[in-house]
């Protein structure tokens, strides 16, 4: 018996569809879709509202709180010098844990439909349609669950004077990650450093995607081996 294979309906709602796809999910999502017009994810009004953001709601909400944090650690009687290293520890814990999350997590290869749809949520649109302005940062609903076990973590690993500026760092760090991402999809580069930050990040969506998982900068794609070859496609 010959099992005919599930076609994605692009008019209709996409997340609920993806995971049918089963073993061929993994080779349709990197076949970006260049377009500005991202595709409806819900048939549910609301639901569909939760998943759009506009790139200036992350420093919004996030710098507000990562000066909490930091406050936090000055009340409990760090001083400038000390508050400063932690604030750019949690930045270097944060640039890892960009690499980390973005290789490991946000493209682990699913086959069963919950794992798809769950992927397709998380990163896999963002592959499938690379320009949807509106899909690029991560909704501030779940980041503030994703930050729960990291700041219990930091909290259990650090002093307690400490914990707050370093997480306060961190979250920094996230902030800066996700506006540079916007930045490198739909801003217009003028300075060498930008421009070759969009070439190396663009190339990890048009050409090599196993590769190139660096986002602010491909310092762990080269201590992990994992830079793209430089070479035309």
């Amino acid at each position: 018996m010959v099992v005919k294979s599930f076609t994605v309906d692009l008019d209709k709602p996409l997340v609920f569809q993806v995971g049918h796809l089963g073993e061929a999910y993994n080779e349709w999502v990197h076949q970006p879709i260049v377009s500005k017009e991202g595709p409806r994810f819900f048939a549910n009004d609301y639901l569909e509202l939760l998943t759009r953001t506009a790139w200036w709601v992350i420093p919004l909400v996030w710098l507000p709180v990562a000066s909490w944090l930091v406050s936090i650690s000055f009340r409990m009687g760090l001083n400038l010098p000390q508050v400063a290293l932690a604030m750019v520890g949690g930045i270097f814990i944060w640039t890892l844990m960009e690499y980390v999350l973005h290789r490991f997590l946000f493209h682990m290869k699913t086959t069963s439909y919950w794992l798809n749809t769950i992927h397709y949520l998380f990163h896999g649109c963002h592959h499938k349609h690379p320009m949807d302005g509106m899909r690029l940062v991560f909704p501030p609903a779940a980041t503030a669950i994703l930050c729960v076990p990291f700041w219990n973590m930091f909290r259990l690993l650090s002093p307690p004077s400490v914990a707050p500026a370093l997480f306060g760092g961190t979250l920094l760090g996230y902030v800066a990650y996700d506006v540079t991402h916007y930045y490198l999809h739909h801003g217009k580069p003028s300075k060498r450093l930008t421009q070759d930050l969009k070439k190396y990040h663009l190339n990890h969506h048009f050409r090599i995607q196993s590769k190139g998982f660096g986002i602010t900068s491909s310092l762990w794609d080269h201590v992990f081996g994992t830079v793209p070859s430089t070479k035309a496609a």
